[in-house]
């Protein structure tokens, strides 16, 4: 059944009609889900607001889909249950563990993001705001080699694994891929990534439900847990793993899952922090539920990698040796391993072609929903950072989404031609994952220091995230030199050679910004409380002089910002016609006037600061949650059981795949039931007018989409 590098069980048919099929179907879904939100809601996809931010109306429990979503890679699923075959048990936690971290300090940044600087639409647009224009410059730069690294992460990974699987070329699938997702992100734009992304969930939840019961209960290979506990204790004994305690697989005491866990937390913050699609959910989101989005987000998405990685990770290991195992009677080779190939293994063993089936969807939402989320992101980035900060600042709105769609066929491209570059070359999704942090965990720290710590400097902002990339890369290479005897693929992918350059990378860009904003405190200044800086600030927000009329560009005033507080026009103003005092906050200068002044209204409803008291309450909730965390998901769990050198029992391990399940359907709630329910009022609002239409009556449109 192995065919060369892969484990072909499907012929190339199915791979295309999957990768094609598929794409296109939710191409047909985003335009038909457009077309109902441009008729029945005051919400226009052809407006830039709308197109780059959602208009930053998404509730909380489609941001947290979002976030599980985006953050859920091809690299959540193949490389969890990599690190489980590798390492044992400890791989799918310490993978949980650290990315779950990540996502829960984002909504500290959040937070400042909706106090400080609700109007921007990237985190680069903040940064040229208070620290000029060079600071700009070196941010985009990370911001797009940040995005292009993830994204190679996301195509070439579940490229490569497709195939495997199915035997499509695979340069043919690097291109497809993310042409595909072009085609519905430019359709719908910002909020499509939102509803394509609930879709992908649905269907990820329903597949991984379908591989644990299959694990854990139903399957005649394993039948049980018992079972599972008993080829995992024999496949120890037989093939131990090195480094582990006993050569055991079922326990904690790994020095490789260690070190692969702290390769891990640098790759992470560079992940998120400077990855422009989290800034983007956190300007879309409301700014009273952003930190709460944040939160369930990441408790969420930690039981995807947890119960995933636990069930196909190790049960690659139970399943080697198998008649059904799909390269028996050997092991998956290290090259496999590195490509992430232990799950799909497994799904072939548990479920024949059935399995590798259900695999190819599962891994095509995957890279899907996180692909759009960066294609999105680097178009924003293009759109506000490059094009209207210095090629045409007068842009009209209708300008701005023409750019944004150029952006996002420009970026699909380049990035299928990256993922060429690095398969022709042998680079793999471990690879990818173990050396990001070296090439942008310099700029990680000081981009979250820019919004969290006051005294950060422009000239700190500027050297911390250069000297970190050099540093990072001196030790990186030098490590592997004199480790490995040369510098090869290979040898530079080694976890303990790229740990050296991550900890350098990401260290040394912290050190250096605070030793810099300490050196230079006045000359610089910690800009955030110089009067330019807020000048600027003030302009990314829209706030005008006091002397100002708070007259629109369309010469009409924005009424009071009185809103309802519940049903489908949540938050919306309570009403738009009635002639009240003009406010104080016009549209802002990122928000390009329409000529529509209840359209110009709604772009520039969410752009409002949030309260001292809000961001009070919100910090304290973000600070208690991020400690609890830290405290015991981070240190007390896994170190204990580290320490202590422990073997997971029976007992110990039934419970182990018990709170692994029930933490997935956890998930499932906050992901796929919490959306519906808060979206129910707009849901039966779009029906009421599909149906007058249907009538032939007078079609009333909604004052907004509340999802």
């Amino acid at each position: 059944m192995a065919t060369g590098n892969g484990i072909q069980v499907l012929n190339a048919g199915v791979g295309y009609g999957i990768v094609v099929g598929i794409g296109a179907f939710f191409a047909l879904m985003m335009l038909a889900i457009t077309w109902l939100q441009n008729r029945y809601t005051s919400y226009s996809t052809k407006q830039a607001e709308e197109f780059n931010t959602a208009s930053r109306s998404v509730k909380p429990g489609l941001i947290a889909a979002g976030i599980v979503s985006s953050w859920t890679w091809s690299a959540t699923l193949l490389t969890s249950s990599t690190f489980a075959y590798t390492y044992g048990i400890c791989g799918p936690m310490w993978y949980g563990a650290m990315g779950t971290s990540q996502i829960l300090l984002f909504s500290l940044i959040a937070i400042k993001i909706k106090a400080n600087a609700p109007g921007a639409h990237t985190f680069p647009e903040i940064i040229l705001a208070r620290h000029g224009r060079f600071a700009h410059l070196t941010y985009l730069f990370f911001g797009f080699a940040t995005n292009l690294l993830v994204g190679a992460c996301l195509v070439l990974g579940g490229s490569q694994v497709v195939a495997a699987l199915s035997g499509v070329n695979v340069y043919g699938a690097i291109f497809l891929i993310p042409l595909v997702v072009a085609a519905y992100v430019i359709a719908g734009g910002l909020r499509s990534t939102f509803i394509a992304d609930y879709a992908h969930t649905v269907i990820l939840f329903i597949a991984i439900f379908v591989f644990c019961f299959e694990m854990y209960a139903t399957n005649a290979t394993v039948g049980s847990i018992d079972r599972f506990y008993d080829l995992l204790k024999a496949a120890g004994e037989t093939r131990p793993v090195d480094g582990n305690h006993n050569g055991s697989y079922l326990t904690f005491k790994s020095n490789g899952g260690l070190v692969f866990a702290i390769d891990l937390l640098v790759a992470g913050f560079s992940t998120v922090w400077l990855d422009q699609a989290y800034w983007q959910r956190a300007i879309a989101s409301r700014p009273e539920t952003s930190v709460k989005a944040y939160l369930f987000g990441g408790i969420a998405w930690y039981g995807i990698p947890f119960s995933f990685g636990t069930a196909m990770g190790l049960g690659c290991v139970a399943l080697t040796g198998n008649l059904v195992f799909p390269t028996y009677p050997n092991p998956l080779s290290a090259a496999q391993n590195g490509a992430g190939l232990s799950a799909p293994a497994s799904a072939v063993a548990l479920l024949g072609m059935g399995g590798a089936g259900l695999m190819l969807l599962l891994l095509f939402m995957a890279v899907t929903s996180s692909t759009s989320a960066e294609l999105i992101a680097v178009s924003s980035l293009i759109t506000f950072d490059v094009y209207k900060t210095y090629i045409k600042p007068t842009a009209t709105s209708t300008e701005l989404v023409r750019i944004s769609h150029y952006g996002i066929v420009l970026f699909a491209v380049v990035l299928a031609a990256f993922c060429c570059i690095l398969n022709a070359v042998s680079v793999d999704l471990t690879w990818l994952l173990t050396i990001l942090g070296v090439i942008v965990g310099g700029a990680a720290i000081p981009v979250g220091l820019i919004l969290l710590w006051a005294p950060m400097s422009t000239v700190a902002a500027l050297a911390a995230p250069w000297g970190g990339l050099a540093l990072g890369l001196i030790a990186w290479l030098i490590t592997t030199r004199y480790r490995s005897g040369a510098v090869t693929v290979a040898t530079s992918g080694d976890v303990l050679n790229a740990v050296a350059g991550n900890l350098a990378s990401c260290g040394s860009g912290t050190i250096l910004a605070f030793v810099f904003s300490l050196l230079f405190p006045e000359q610089w200044g910690a800009v955030n409380n110089t009067p330019e800086a807020q000048k600027r600030i003030d302009k990314i927000n829209g706030v005008q002089p006091a002397a100002e009329t708070g007259m629109a560009d369309s010469g009409v005033p924005f009424p009071k910002n009185e809103k309802i507080v519940d049903g489908p026009n949540e938050g919306r103003p309570a009403s738009m016609g009635a002639s009240k005092e003009p406010t104080s906050d016009p549209v802002p200068d990122t928000v390009v006037p329409t000529g529509n002044a209840i359209v110009d209204f709604l772009e520039a409803s969410h752009i409002e600061p949030m309260s001292p008291e809000e961001v009070k309450k919100a910090t304290k909730l973000a600070n208690c949650f991020n400690l609890a965390y830290w405290v015991i998901a981070i240190f007390v769990v896994p170190f204990t059981l580290f320490g202590t050198q422990w073997e997971f029992t029976l007992a110990g391990f039934r419970g182990w795949c018990v709170v692994s399940f029930m933490w997935v359907w956890c998930s499932f709630v906050i992901c796929v039931i919490w959306p519906l329910v808060e979206s129910r009022g707009t849901m039966w609002a779009i029906l009421k007018g599909l149906s007058r239409d249907a009538r032939g009556e007078k079609t009333e449109r909604t004052s907004q989409i509340s999802v």
